[in-house]
């Protein structure tokens, strides 16, 4: 399976509609990949929390999932679409994800569990999802999960739980604490052998630079491809989904659990 993740840079001058497009040829251009991964909240930016409101759009039929449908059926590949500011039908705001298959339908949401902020930004403004989801994609079981998730392995051992073999991160991830995203993707990735696909954001949200550092991880905690600095990239290597159950057999932790 080759996987290809799209470090897109967030410019706040450019506008939505520019950016959406550019994030749609970027995606087209991937048409050897077979799953496609863009980051966060890349249509706004994860840091620019007074534009939520106004960027909000409905989950399905905004904008950008009906640009990223497009994007996937052209290229032929699975997308993970990232993530966009949902407007519910009751108007409460989500941070969430959207997987959509070959053919440009929406087979997957996920709304961001855990939100960031202590009280602030998303915290305040993002109401919280409320289940884990996997979706069945290219020939394996992805997990889903967003950016401050990363902190939480409840989440990711729920997610191996229900079958995962590789975990899907999109994140718009501070420069500040990049040492805690790497960190934190590799113990993921060994804690549950599973491939963990961490993409990040290139440019400045709101003032706060992102650290980019997207990064294809697998069940052992090596790095198999990464980016080589905070631009806009794209990330991309082979996965063999077989590995994981390899690898589970010939080191069965996970069969050691007492809780």
């Amino acid at each position: 399976m080759r996987a290809a993740l799209i470090q897109i840079d967030v410019d706040p001058d450019e506008p939505v509609h520019s950016r959406r497009a550019r994030a749609a040829s970027l995606v087209r251009a991937q048409a050897d990949a077979d799953l496609v991964l863009l980051p966060e909240l890349w249509t706004v930016g994860a840091f620019d929390h007074q534009r939520f409101a106004a960027e909000a759009e409905p989950v399905p039929g905004g904008p950008t999932a009906k640009a990223m449908a497009q994007a996937a059926r052209d290229a032929g590949v699975w997308l993970h679409a990232g993530s966009v500011v949902e407007r519910a039908i009751d108007d409460a705001l989500y941070n969430t994800s959207l997987v959509f298959s070959p053919e440009g339908q929406l087979t997957a949401t996920y709304r961001k569990i855990h939100r960031f902020g202590f009280d602030q930004g998303e915290a305040t403004l993002m109401s919280a999802g409320t289940a884990p989801v996997t979706v069945a994609a290219a020939g394996t079981t992805v997990g889903l999960a967003t950016c401050y998730d990363l902190r939480f392995p409840e989440l990711f051992r729920a997610l191996t739980d229900a079958g995962a073999h590789l975990l899907a991160l999109p994140a718009g991830w501070p420069a500040a604490r990049a040492a805690h995203w790497d960190l934190l993707a590799r113990a993921r990735a060994v804690e549950n052998q599973c491939y963990v696909l961490a993409c990040g954001t290139a440019g400045t949200h709101a003032g706060v630079p992102q650290a980019g550092r997207t990064a294809v991880i697998d069940p052992w905690g090596e790095t198999l491809a990464a980016a080589d600095d905070a631009t806009e990239q794209v990330v991309t290597t082979d996965l063999d989904p077989a590995r994981v159950t390899a690898i589970r057999e010939e080191f069965p932790v996970l069969k050691d659990r007492v809780l």
